[in-house]
């Protein structure tokens, strides 16, 4: 996964454990697509101050990641799903009975809400 994302999701799943100014800053650089010095001039800091809180703050969503695991399961669980949502539709479509396709039906829209 590429890291500009794998940022984004942790900040998404982490944010509100940052300091607000981390959060905002890692928001505006990697959300927004922000450079450091507009970043620094919207919030009447350095461009060193930006860098400062962004890696700190990068590196906090990391320390979060590796103990709580969040994006990982998450992910995991999507994988899962994504398969589970493969099989159904094999089935419903090398089976013909009205019933059961209307059921693997009903099953495949509530997976493909929990993606």
């Amino acid at each position: 996964m590429e890291y500009k994302v794998k940022i984004s999701i942790l900040n998404e799943l982490y944010g509100k454990l940052l300091t607000q100014k981390q959060f905002e800053i890692i928001d505006d650089y990697y959300n927004k697509d922000l450079s450091l010095s507009e970043i620094a001039q919207n919030n009447n800091i350095t461009r060193q101050a930006v860098r400062d809180n962004l890696k700190k703050g990068e590196k906090k969503l990391f320390e979060y990641e590796e103990k709580l695991m969040l994006m990982k399961r998450t992910l995991n669980q999507e994988k899962k799903i994504e398969k589970v949502l493969s099989e159904l539709t094999k089935i419903q479509k090398n089976h013909t009975d009205k019933e059961v396709a209307n059921i693997l039906e009903s099953i495949k829209k509530e997976l493909n809400y929990l993606v």
